[in-house]
Parts: C-alpha cells; sequence; structure tokens
C-alpha cells in the first residue's frame, strides 16, 4: 500500500489501524498522502509514488475520462490517482459512471466495489462485489475484499468463510492471511491471529503491513518489548517505541472503553486488496 506518511509527534493507536492496510508504518494523527491500497502487490511500484505524481497523473486522466467515460481501464487508473491523492468519494463516483457504461466489466466491478468500501458504502459496496465475479470462476481479490467489508460489518465468522475460499485458490497468500489473522484477532481470538499473522509474516511474500498487524497483535496479548521487535524492523526505533508504549498504557485502562477502542483500532483500517483486480499480480 502504499503510502507515505507524514508523521505527527503525537503518536496514536488508532494509527496503528494503517498497520492493516495502507499502512507505510505510521499511525493515527499522521495523514497518509498516496495510496494504492492493495496488500495483493506488496511491491507495487505505487509505493514509490509521491502525491504530486498522482495529481499529476489525475489530471492527464480526468480529460481522458471527460472526453470519453466509457474507457474502463482508464476509469479505474483514474480512480485509483484519485484515491490516491485522497480523494476517495470521488474515485467511487467515477467508477460508477463508467460502470454505467460497463455494466458486465468484472474488472471494472471490482475496482467500483473495492472503492466503495474504501469510502465506507460498505452495504453497496458488498452488492457490487457480488457481481464483479461468479461461483464458478471466482476471483480471489474480490473474495477477500468480501470478507473484509464483512469484517468491518461486524460478520466475522461469515468474513472468515470468504477468506477461506480465497486460501483454497491461492493457498498462503499473505494478503489473505492478513486479513484473516486480522478477523480473528475481531473476533477476541487473538491466539489464532498471532499463528495466522506469524503464517503470513514467514511466508517470504509478506510485506511490512503484514509485520505490523502481526506486532499489533502481539501487543494486544501484553508482549510488548517482543511486538516493538517486530515494528522495530520497518518503523524508527522511537516510532516503534512510542506505539508500544501507547499500547500498554491504553491496555492498562480496564472496562468497555478500552474494548471499544481496540476493536476500533482493528476494524478502522482501510479495506485490504483495494488495487484493481487485473494490476493486482497473482
Amino acid at each position: 500500500m502504499i503510502v507515505r506518511v507524514a508523521l505527527s509527534r503525537r503518536i496514536r493507536l488508532p494509527a496503528m489501524v494503517a498497520l492493516a492496510a495502507l499502512l507505510s508504518g505510521a499511525l493515527a494523527g499522521c495523514k497518509t498522502t498516496g495510496s494504492s491500497d492493495t496488500t495483493g502487490s506488496v511491491s507495487s511500484p505505487a509505493a514509490q509514488r509521491s502525491e504530486a505524481d498522482w495529481r499529476r497523473d489525475s489530471e492527464a486522466l480526468s480529460a481522458r475520462f471527460r472526453a470519453n467515460p466509457r474507457d474502463a481501464d482508464n476509469a479505474i487508473r483514474y480512480a485509483q490517482a484519485l484515491r490516491a491523492s485522497g480523494q476517495r468519494p470521488q474515485a467511487a463516483a467515477v467508477l460508477e459512471t463508467a460502470a454505467l457504461h460497463n455494466p458486465d466489466n468484472r474488472a471494472l466491478l471490482g475496482a467500483y466495489g473495492r472503492a466503495l468500501a474504501d469510502a465506507g458504502n460498505l452495504k453497496q459496496a458488498l452488492e457490487v462485489l457480488e457481481r464483479a465475479h461468479s461461483p464458478d470462476q471466482p476471483d480471489w481479490r474480490v473474495l477477500s475484499v468480501q470478507g473484509a467489508v464483512l469484517d468491518q460489518l461486524g460478520r466475522h465468522e461469515e468474513a472468515q468463510r470468504y477468506y477461506a475460499s480465497a486460501l483454497n485458490i491461492i493457498p498462503d497468500e499473505p494478503s489473505v492471511l492478513s486479513n484473516l489473522g486480522l478477523s480473528y484477532a475481531l473476533s477476541k481470538d487473538l491466539k489464532r491471529a498471532e499463528a495466522t499473522l506469524r503464517r503470513a509474516a514467514e511466508s517470504g511474500r509478506g510485506d511490512r503491513r503484514v509485520r505490523q498487524n502481526l506486532a499489533l497483535v502481539i501487543g494486544l496479548q501484553g508482549r510488548y518489548q517482543e511486538a516493538e521487535t517486530i515494528a522495530r524492523a520497518d518503523l524508527p526505533p522511537e516510532e516503534a517505541a512510542a506505539n508500544a508504549a501507547y499500547l500498554r498504557q491504553m491496555m492498562a485502562q480496564k472496562g468497555p472503553a478500552t474494548a471499544t477502542t481496540l476493536k476500533k483500532t482493528i476494524r478502522a483500517r482501510p479495506v485490504e486488496g483495494m488495487e484493481p483486480v487485473e494490476e493486482s499480480g497473482t
């Protein structure tokens, strides 16, 4: 995913939400400034792009879109540039227009469903994603996004079935395992969450987001030093230490408010696997 992050001096855990998806490694008080939001392509060139790059692309793609809103490929690229520069509702609107002209284009429907989810329109996203593939031709990336949307709706057992279906198609895919691990965490099954995230991290194909998700789950179990050690692989030492300290402080505050904060910390992540289907790779 694929973001540059402008770090705030005040580190807050809900920024660790970013560990769950478009994470480049910082925390919430932070401003994400360019994302491709995909866990599927863990080494996307988009990671190297600046917000200025995305905005420049957006201007050129916008002109093409106005000239021909029926061009599905251009619409997908334009929406990606909009999202990467923080214009998520606009990205969904572009894809909606293109989808009206291309109602059977599954790649476009997949991108549109993901953009809707990314913009918070979760129920509509599920409806669109259902049309982005079929039972006889399932797409593991769409299945994973459907699972992430269901998790955000609080339907964790159902989400986990979608992840399992995706893993039947592409076993040990780290992006799907990462989503599944976080789903277990939302279900308060931290041991299973840790085991799943370790499996993703040890696959050799996971990126920093997977490791940061693992650090979060380990920290939620009170093993703060171990969590900090894992986080240090991708974060500056002082930032990893600050994250662990905040998590320790929050966990020390018992009660329903803490549980709610923890759930928001995990669930508030942007939906994983948001890259257009044909650009994600396999």
